[in-house]
């Protein structure tokens, strides 16, 4: 427990030294307890750093976030999406912590790969590259392989050395914190901080197997295989494994060098709709979607087709939230509020005494204002905050199957914007909706049957393979912030609570024995 608390330390002091707190500012002017603690944890002797005080804001906040591990490299890889927020500068120097951070060594990269996929296949890798990419918990280097006769050009993905000890021990420490605040903050418990950062754990953790991955790629294949312009890698299992995933070599540039896609004559308004069409094609028709869509993770192969990478983070809609999701969305494109919110209350998305007019009234103020509009004059942290106000008053509960697409669409829309503000993502989104809902014969009715015979409007696919069940197990447990009581994870949950509670109450006795033994003393 003490290691905990000198980990929680380090990382207060990481954001405190960082320039996180001036850069926020501009935006949100944070309360006096946190001005004022940031400067005790920022305290320090020696002088300020003169690299700090050249760098620019958006390069000291990439540094910042770089240093301080995965969980803050991923929070600034969700930034670098939105110019809108952050400005189109800042965003620009953010784009370095998606694919370009300092590397492990070629010693290392090659230990990891004998010791995971034995001798005989180490040595039959040919011209294993020094990492051509480096990323918050993997690198990536080219290779040959001989597949069936046939060379084959490769990328080996290999995890960072100890990143899931480091990555643990630094949401431990997290999670001890959250028990403080709700320890001392009684006002917190009802957000179940420990249970939501527990289950974040969890769920990173199952990215940190690269055999997830691979399995999630070979679906993500299949499903995606007939669509046009749309392409994803193979994935070699013999040279996979929990720590080496093996793919097929994609000779093609990233998304984000828009002015190289222009010399290729490539179209980057239709890319722009493709992607989202893409996207939501996937969500609505396989229930299946990549859910870490941001720029570094989209090529653009020498073909000019789409080719996805690193599906470590997949999402799953099941039947009945894909035809909610359709319904939903096409009901905002055609400014049908009423219907939208009729799917509200059929879903059990908010409670059946909301009045329909009122529901459908307040999601007209959030369709209205964005209607027709080009998205780089839509304010996203507007429209959040509105949607965050529309959900607090009519009491609107959180779909777990929904967190993901709503992280996703954030994110492909703020990668559609840097291909092309002009993009309109309701009219992109239009044809995709239209014709899924065409193909699903009476959805609506189909959906009120399904509601009279069951009490269940979600429910868990038997056929899904097991560690993917589990992820969505997961997300489930983080949405409701309830963990069933006959699971493997209530009882670590509660070992963990129990171990935090001992070490608070011990802290307390050992203060009040020094108070004591101060009174005697003095």
């Amino acid at each position: 427990m003490i290691k905990k608390l000198i980990t929680l330390f380090k990382l207060g002091r990481k954001v405190a030294k960082s320039d996180i707190l001036d850069i926020t500012s501009k935006f949100q002017k944070p309360p006096l307890s946190i001005r004022i603690l940031f400067k005790i944890l920022s305290f320090s002797f020696s002088s300020k750093s003169n690299e700090r005080v050249n760098n620019n804001e958006g390069k000291g906040l990439s540094k910042s976030l770089e240093s301080m591990g995965t969980t803050f490299i991923k929070l600034g890889q969700f930034l670098a999406t939105r110019p809108d927020i952050i400005g189109e500068t800042l965003s620009k120097e953010l784009e370095n912590l998606q694919d370009r951070l300092p590397p492990f060594s070629q010693d290392q990269a090659k230990r990891i790969i004998n010791d995971d996929l034995g001798i005989d296949t180490y040595n039959s890798i040919i011209d294993l590259s020094e990492p051509v990419a480096a990323a918050s918990i993997a690198q990536v280097h080219k290779a040959k392989i001989d597949d069936n006769g046939i060379i084959k050009d490769v990328a080996i993905k290999i995890l960072r050395p100890d990143i899931k000890k480091i990555f643990n021990d630094e949401i431990d420490a997290i999670m001890l914190f959250a028990f403080l605040v709700e320890s001392l903050i009684k006002k917190t418990k009802r957000l179940k901080l420990v249970e939501v950062v527990f289950l974040l754990k969890e769920i990173t953790n199952l990215e940190m197997d690269l055999r997830f991955e691979a399995a999630a790629a070979n679906e993500y294949a299949e499903n995606t295989k007939n669509d046009i312009g749309f392409n994803v890698p193979k994935i070699y299992w013999n040279y996979t494994s929990e720590n080496v995933m093996t793919l097929d070599w994609v000779e093609g540039i990233s998304i984000r060098e828009t002015d190289e896609l222009k010399k290729r004559d490539v179209n980057t308004k239709k890319l722009a709709e493709d992607i989202i069409q893409n996207f939501l094609r996937h969500a609505v028709r396989d229930g299946f979607f990549h859910a870490d869509m941001h720029q570094g993770n989209i090529l653009i192969n020498n073909d000019g087709h789409i080719v996805p990478i690193d599906f470590g983070i997949m999402g799953r809609l099941d039947k009945m939230s894909k035809r909610f999701l359709a319904e939903i969305l096409f009901g905002f494109i055609q400014r049908d509020y009423k219907k939208v919110a009729e799917v509200h209350l059929i879903a059990g998305l908010v409670p059946k005494d909301v009045p329909i007019n009122d529901l459908a009234q307040a999601l007209r103020s959030i369709g209205e204002p964005i209607f027709g509009q080009a998205v780089k004059d839509i304010s996203g942290g507007k429209l959040l905050k509105q949607l965050f106000d529309v959900t607090e008053k009519f009491n609107m509960q959180t779909q777990p199957q929904l967190l993901m697409l709503q992280k996703t669409m954030v994110v492909v829309e703020g990668v559609a914007r840097k291909l092309n503000p002009e993009t309109n993502i309701w009219t992109t989104s239009k044809p995709i909706l239209e014709n899924w809902l065409k193909e699903t014969k009476n959805p609506m009715t189909t959906i009120n049957e399904t509601i009279n015979s069951t009490s269940e409007v979600i429910k868990r696919l038997p056929e899904f393979p097991e560690i993917m069940d589990k992820a969505n197990q997961a997300l489930t447990f983080l949405a409701s912030g309830q963990i069933p009581q006959n699971s493997n994870s209530y009882n670590s949950l509660s070992d963990k609570r129990s171990e935090m509670v001992a070490f608070r109450n011990q802290s307390i006795i050992g203060f009040l024995l020094l108070v004591i033994l101060g009174l005697l003393v003095f």
